[in-house]
């Protein structure tokens, strides 16, 4: 039997890290029935609802619940009169990192388990991660990864070398990429009876590909490499179908990508059976780059033999995302001038 019933645990999270971990496996070593309450402070950039999700995904066996912030940081016997009133109910304990937890456990009438204050352990914080997310990497737990890894998608018409860059790219940063899901679903189509496209099956391939590209993130060493993204396959809606699909449109806006890769089209075209034609190809390709310029995507254009479009972008990667010191944007935060002037540095 543990020592007590029920352990309680408080912060904001803001982002869940290892020592937030550590303190929450504390509780459960000692506690038979834990409660993780995630403060609901508005100001803050990534929502208590998305901060609860990760936390209940690294730790299934817990009770994680959003609490609202009466934002009284220093009021511990307001503090202890809201979480019973929240919770309705005394805990047994409560386990804390903070100096708050000694008087909140006194104004809770209930014990006071202190672990590790002094951050020797884990020697991290929320601030600190949130000044340097990829220096704090080692640090973070995979549904945090996702969200701060820099994103790379690699993009371009049929037979320009994309899937071969997006997977030197990957090797060279020794992290996941993630592969082009409608190559996959067309594959399976082709041998259909009537190879006609549907504006239901982009909107299919689209959703797909970012839930791949999700799940995938979790694994990804600080950059994640993507062959395609929904932007990509709402270009692709556009030449098959004649107009773009608002679904699939909608999908692209509400993502963000640190980075576009166009592949250029000068490279010999190959025919795989699956592919348009090189008719159509270099009326694609600047298709891509004027939707690109349109939308204010930030962008780069590689050409050449493979590895020197492998050393082109990873000369642009590395002066402009892998060598960051600080966030140039967050992923609740889409700055358009930051954008447009990752753009032109990389162009002109």
């Amino acid at each position: 039997m543990k020592k007590f019933q029920i352990g309680v645990v408080c912060g904001k999270f803001y982002p869940p890290h290892r020592g937030h971990k550590y303190l929450i496996d504390t509780a459960v070593s000692q506690a038979e029935r834990v409660v993780v309450l995630v403060t609901d402070t508005p100001q803050l950039n990534i929502p208590a609802e998305i901060r609860a999700g990760w936390l209940q995904e690294i730790h299934p066996g817990v009770d994680v619940q959003i609490i609202p912030d009466i934002c009284r940081d220093n009021d511990s016997r307001a503090w202890a009169k809201h979480t019973i009133k929240f919770l309705g109910y005394k805990p047994d304990a409560v386990f804390t990192s903070e100096d708050y937890g000694e008087p909140w456990a006194k104004y809770l009438g209930c014990a006071h388990v202190c672990v590790d204050q002094v951050r020797q352990t884990w020697p991290i914080s929320g601030t600190k991660v949130r000044a340097n997310p990829l220096a704090s990497w080692e640090y973070l737990e995979p549904p945090v990864r996702a969200h701060y890894a820099k994103r790379i998608c690699v993009l371009g018409a049929e037979s320009t070398g994309t899937t071969t860059l997006a997977r030197s790219l990957a090797e060279h940063y020794n992290t996941t990429w993630v592969p082009e899901y409608g190559r996959f679903f067309s594959e399976g189509k082709y041998t259909a009876p009537a190879f006609e496209w549907q504006s239901a099956e982009f909107v299919h391939i689209a959703e797909q590909q970012a839930r791949l590209e999700d799940w995938l993130a979790r694994s990804a060493n600080r950059v994640l490499i993507c062959d395609t993204d929904p932007f990509t396959t709402s270009i692709w809606h556009e030449r098959y179908l004649g107009e773009p699909s608002p679904e699939v449109v909608a999908l692209a806006e509400r993502r963000h990508y640190d980075l576009y890769i166009l592949t250029g089209d000068e490279i010999p075209f190959v025919q795989d059976g699956l592919r348009d034609g090189e008719h159509i190809r270099h009326q694609m390709h600047c298709r891509f780059e004027r939707a690109l310029r349109e939308t204010n995507r930030p962008y780069i254009k590689v050409t050449g033999t493979r590895n020197m479009r492998l050393k082109e972008a990873v000369k642009i990667i590395d002066s402009t995302i892998w060598s960051e010191k600080k966030q140039l944007s967050t992923k609740t935060s889409k700055s358009r001038s930051t954008r447009s002037s990752l753009r032109f540095a990389a162009v002109n």
